[in-house]
């Protein structure tokens, strides 16, 4: 599903060039659950930008399903991201004005999905994340774990075959954090292909496979 070889990404901070990404390599199958670890400033979140279709590498190749990245235009590339792949952010990124489930149906609006079938595809999501009895509540109404579920059900209510999470339980407690590894891990079971960004070791151990980046350098741990 994603084939990385040689990924280089450098940023210019005044005279210097600073690499967020030196020849980056990873491969990643259907249906696996991979986590990504390193620090703050290693380059993971540049690695999942470029992964999400969000930002281009400088140099490198990235094959998303077997075509290269370069290949798509801006309309297929925003295509793909509203489509191939469910965003999972650290601080939830919700609408306040809207209710939870209005949260998780955006994506299917943006999809031109049909009424009957949002409404469907909306319960769904928010049964899996266990939180079909909070449908109406705003975020402000939801605690923080709750809100992160809305999140998640906002990114598989589009069915993606690929789910990014960029440190989905940095803003959780302990047990919250658990609670939201304990819906991954469902997520996984059900087929989807996760792949996890985080700084915490108890959280990366979660996944089947870890990679570590240290400066922008890419080192698979175990497989």
């Amino acid at each position: 599903m994603i084939e990385m070889k040689d990924i280089c990404k450098v940023y210019n901070v005044g005279s210097e060039s600073v690499w967020a990404l030196e020849h980056a390599s990873l491969h990643i199958d259907p249906g696996e659950f991979v986590s990504i670890i390193g620090p703050s400033g290693s380059g993971k979140s540049t690695l999942m930008n470029i992964i999400g279709c969000l930002d281009v590498a400088d140099s490198g190749e990235y094959l998303l399903d077997s075509t290269p990245i370069e290949d798509y235009t801006e309309k297929e590339l925003a295509r793909v991201r509203n489509h191939k792949i469910g965003f999972v952010f650290q601080s939830f990124n919700l609408i306040p004005k809207l209710s939870a489930e209005e949260n998780v149906e955006l994506p299917l609006i943006y999809q031109k999905v049909g009424k009957a079938e949002r409404k469907k595809r909306v319960e769904e999501a928010l049964e899996k994340v266990q939180l079909k009895n909070r449908a109406k509540h705003l975020p402000t109404e939801l605690s923080g774990g709750q809100q992160q579920r809305v999140a998640i059900a906002r990114a598989i209510v589009t069915r993606p075959s690929l789910i990014l999470a960029d440190e989905p339980t940095g803003n959780l407690d302990s047990k919250t954090s658990r609670d939201i590894m304990g819906i991954f891990r469902e997520l996984h079971r059900a087929g989807n292909t996760i792949v996890l960004i985080t700084h915490s070791n108890e959280v990366a151990e979660e996944a089947q496979r870890v990679i570590h980046i240290l400066d922008g350098k890419v080192q698979e741990v175990n497989s």
